[in-house]
């Protein structure tokens, strides 16, 4: 049971921190608005369906709380700078979802 919980707190976690990522960086999405108006015999019908294209940009509050959170660099050894050199490159690749 306690294993159970445990994989649901990472996940958890990982989800909390990708939700953090894409606000960082910024994402785009889309609005739907639909109008329905009823017909002669009662039934309903759509009239008008608009899609809009929103983006939100960078989040600085975000940007700085991952910044915070990173690893002491000076602490690490040249082989483990070169991993989280790696790591950085592949999350900015994947535009924020890490893997």
């Amino acid at each position: 049971m306690k294993e159970k919980s445990k994989k649901t707190v990472n996940n958890s976690k990982d989800d909390l921190r990708s939700a953090l990522i894409k606000k960082a960086l910024g994402y785009d999405y889309k609005e739907v608005v639909e109008e329905y108006v009823s017909g002669e015999e009662g039934e309903v019908k759509l009239a008008k369906k608009k899609v809009t294209k929103k983006n939100v940009p960078p989040d600085i509050t975000a940007i700085k709380l991952l910044l915070e959170n990173q690893p002491n660099v000076s602490s690490m050894t040249d082989e483990q700078l070169e991993l989280e050199k790696e790591r950085l490159l592949n999350l900015l690749k994947n535009n924020g979802k890490e893997k």
